[in-house]
C-alpha cells in the first residue's frame, strides 16, 4: 500500500507543528538535547522558548485502591524525575513517598566521617550500588566499593574498601588521600 504527500492524514501531521511560540510568536520545531526532545523556538538565540516533551514533573501516572499509611488519602503511582514511586495523592500537605525498589540495607559498620551514623547502601540515579552514611547530609561520606572492617596498615583509617580486579579481591584504605592496597 502507498501513499502520497496529499494524504489528509499527512497534512493534519504537517500542520500539528506549526505552534507559535508563546514568547515571541514564532516557530516552534522538534529539536534534541542532552536532556532529551524537546520543542524550541526557531528565533533562537533572539528567543529562547523550550517546552520538554518527557514530563518529570511527579505527573500522575495511576491511582492506587490503597490507603495512604499516614494520612488515610489514596495512595498514586508517580513519574519522577528519577523514576516511578509511590506517593499520597494529597501531596504536598501529606509528604508519604515509597519507591517500589529494595529498601536500603543496612550495615553494622560506623561512618568512619562523623562516628555517629551506619554506612547503608544506596542506588545512584544510574542504578549504581554505592554507600553512604545515614546522617546525609550533615555527614557527606561515601564511598563506591563494599566496605569492610579493618583499619588501613599505612594511615590508621577505621574502614577498609573490598575491590574486585582480574587477579582476585583486594583490600584498600577507604581513605581517598591514602589509598593504599593491604597485604593478605
Amino acid at each position: 500500500m502507498t501513499t502520497n504527500s496529499s494524504d489528509p492524514l499527512f497534512e493534519a501531521h504537517e500542520h500539528a507543528l506549526d505552534e507559535p511560540c508563546p514568547k515571541c510568536g514564532g516557530k516552534l520545531e522538534f529539536r534534541f538535547g542532552k536532556h532529551g526532545p524537546f520543542m524550541g523556538c526557531t528565533q533562537y538565540p533572539q528567543c529562547d522558548y523550550i517546552r520538554p516533551l518527557q514530563q518529570h514533573d511527579g505527573h500522575i501516572v495511576k491511582e492506587l485502591d490503597m490507603p495512604c499509611p499516614e494520612c488515610g488519602e489514596g495512595l498514586v503511582l508517580r513519574q519522577g524525575r528519577y523514576g516511578m514511586f509511590i506517593g499520597c495523592i494529597d501531596w504536598p500537605q501529606c509528604t508519604y513517598q515509597a519507591s517500589p525498589d529494595k529498601k536500603a540495607e543496612e550495615t553494622t559498620l560506623r561512618c568512619p566521617q562523623c562516628r555517629k551514623g551506619k554506612l547503608v547502601e544506596r542506588q545512584s540515579r544510574y542504578g549504581k550500588t554505592f554507600y553512604a552514611c545515614d546522617c546525609y547530609p550533615k555527614c557527606k561520606f561515601a564511598v563506591n566499593a563494599k566496605p569492610i572492617k579493618g583499619s588501613c596498615e599505612q594511615c590508621g583509617f577505621g574502614l577498609l574498601l573490598e575491590k574486585k580486579v582480574a587477579a582476585g579481591i583486594k583490600r584498600v584504605c577507604a581513605d581517598k588521600r591514602c589509598n593504599h592496597t593491604q597485604s593478605s
